[in-house]
């Protein structure tokens, strides 16, 4: 190793040298048994672990942690782990996406403020990928993601069923008597039967693709089952790989440039990706400085056709999906509307890194002349009722509901609707358009995945399992229907979302990108200068530093004093 290597060795602010502070740095570290040579000036490599066992999906990483390690030594490098906050969508309360924003200053100041020259982002679950990227590109040192993987494929009476996908249509079918709690008890125990994340194209399968589709993981990151020796395998090859990216000084941007994020949108889309990649590729744009906007996502989509036949728009699931051939052939199949000249972590193109990438397997990832369903890129709507815009996954929803009018049904938050959705006597029918308000970024808050809201059980057992649904939330990209999500402004910030009132009528034109309420300019006034913003919702801690500081979904959610980065410039010191 070189003295010019050495010398550019960021780490060597904390170890190099013969005075109080090195000593320091250096003494307590060899309390965990390191020798003086690993201190020599070899690259130190971060491992972020978003592991917990309060996130099942992450509950595996430490294993995959210890194959990185094996990588980054036998490259030459010096790895070491350290934790960040883990976001478990099943488990974390009022929903994770509260703490997305929290856990990517987590990382960031983790990063930046340690001793590292490198780091690889270990990741799962749905928030824990875009937080872990959102805070490493704020720092821009030398950065490489691995997933955890996705489950293997859930087994229920014969037949696949994916997690979230099912769980949406078992819940329903019991809501209405069509499944005994038994039998849903025992699809339970076949749905989640290894480690790993959601193994449906939910948001933690969405986002692994996407991390893929913009460079920063290496090929066939996205879909290699969790337990799959291959994965543990790649990890390994993560660990060789980052401690030359160190020796290169290749950042997050110089991968994150436009062309990445163009790849990336026309990737979910074709993979027939999770609504949540929107809000969290526009926050990531956020750090790095690319101008992107929600106008973008719509004009990149809008000639991409759903080619991977997973749930819950097809039928498959990720571990078919991999032995298809992942998303390389899925890139592949893309052809000139990829921009093959993209940089990756590989240090080649994205173009040299998916040549010759193989299609094992047609029906799951199929051609461009025989898509799943076609121009179906996630679609940006606009009109009085969205002014900054709202989305919906058409892939996902009802044809025959893709141009609708009907009567607003409207719950004013969530604990109405719970309250009222039941209710028999509700005045609701399969034309009405359900409304929610009240689950945006601030009136949450947090932004729960509450959008695809479960229909009225009169409805159900009339065989409608679809409805037009309309609400300043997300939902689960696991989930389906016809449901359009992140209407801003959210009703909490006065929005025309908190003027609709039940018995209005809406109407919904996908083709035309348009939602409107059909309500006159002058009675909208009228409740406008009725209408009275919602309390505060705590005036301490986090909460209320995230609700005074949130942006709007159009613009990807974050802290507003959080876009962009403070770089990697060694601190000051701490003695």
């Amino acid at each position: 190793m070189t003295e010019r290597a050495k010398g550019k060795r960021r780490s060597t602010g904390w170890f190099s040298g013969i005075d109080r502070n090195t000593f320091i740095h250096r003494s307590w570290m060899k309390n965990q048994g390191h020798p003086d040579h690993v201190f020599d000036g070899r690259p130190i490599i971060g491992i972020c672990n978003t592991w917990s066992e309060l996130t099942p999906c992450n509950a595996h990483l430490r294993d995959l942690a210890e194959h990185v390690k094996h990588g980054v030594y036998e490259a030459g490098g010096f790895p070491l782990e350290f934790p960040v906050m883990s976001l478990g969508e099943t488990q974390l309360r009022p929903t994770a996406m509260l703490f997305r924003n929290l856990a990517s200053m987590d990382v960031e100041e983790s990063i930046r403020g340690n001793p590292i020259d490198g780091v690889v982002l270990l990741v799962g679950c749905d928030k824990t990928t875009p937080a872990c990227v959102m805070g490493a590109a704020s720092v821009d040192l030398p950065t490489l993601v691995v997933s955890g993987g996705p489950m293997l494929n859930g087994k229920f009476r014969g037949q696949d069923i994916g997690s979230g996908t099912h769980v949406w249509k078992f819940s329903e079918e019991v809501r209405c008597g069509l499944m005994s709690p038994e039998d849903f008890r025992d699809a339970e125990a076949g749905m989640s039967r290894s480690a790993g994340h959601c193994m449906t194209m939910g948001t933690a399968s969405t986002m692994a693709c996407l991390v893929e589709a913009l460079g920063l993981a290496l090929p066939t990151n996205a879909a290699i089952p969790a337990v799959d020796a291959r994965r543990r395998r790649l990890a390994h090859q993560a660990g060789n790989r980052i401690v030359a990216m160190v020796e290169e000084d290749l950042k997050p941007s110089q991968i994150l440039t436009r062309k990445a994020f163009e790849n990336a949108v026309r990737a979910v889309n074709a993979v027939g990706g999770s609504t949540n990649a929107v809000i969290h590729l526009l926050a990531i744009a956020g750090r790095v400085g690319v101008e992107f906007t929600l106008d973008d996502w719509d004009r990149l989509g809008r000639d991409v056709s759903c080619l991977v036949d997973l749930m819950p728009s097809g039928r498959y699931l990720m571990e078919d999906f991999y032995y298809a051939g992942g998303l390389p052939a899925v890139l592949r199949e893309l052809g000139d509307l990829i921009h093959r000249d993209a940089l990756t972590v590989t240090g080649r193109t994205l173009g040299e890194n998916i040549d010759g990438a193989p299609n094992d397997n047609p029906e799951v990832i199929r051609p461009q002349d025989n898509p799943v369903v076609p121009d179906s890129g996630i679609a940006v709507l606009k009109g009085n009722l969205a002014p900054d815009g709202a989305i919906i996954k058409p892939a996902a929803a009802s044809a025959a509901l893709l141009r609708h009018t009907g009567r607003a049904v409207v719950f004013e938050d969530i604990d109405d609707f719970y309250a009222r959705i039941d209710d028999e006597t509700l005045d609701v029918d399969a034309s009405c358009v359900l409304v929610l308000k009240h689950c945006g970024p601030k009136g949450y808050p947090g932004m729960p995945e509450v959008g695809n809201m479960p229909l009225p059980p009169k409805i159900l057992r009339q065989g409608v399992t679809d409805m037009v649904r309309i609400s300043d939330a997300r939902m689960s990209g696991t989930a389906y229907g016809t449901v359009v999500l992140h209407v801003a402004p959210e009703a909490a910030v006065g929005g025309p979302l908190a003027l609709v009132r039940s018995g209005d009528m809406i109407a919904l034109d996908v083709p035309a990108r348009k939602i409107s309420l059909l309500v006159d300019d002058e009675e909208l006034a009228r409740r406008r200068a009725a209408w009275q913003p919602p309390a505060p919702i705590t005036s301490r801690g986090y909460v209320k530093l995230y609700v005074d500081h949130v942006l709007q979904a159009n613009e990807g959610a974050d802290l507003d004093f959080l876009k962009g980065g403070s770089g990697s410039a060694v601190p000051r010191h701490s003695h």
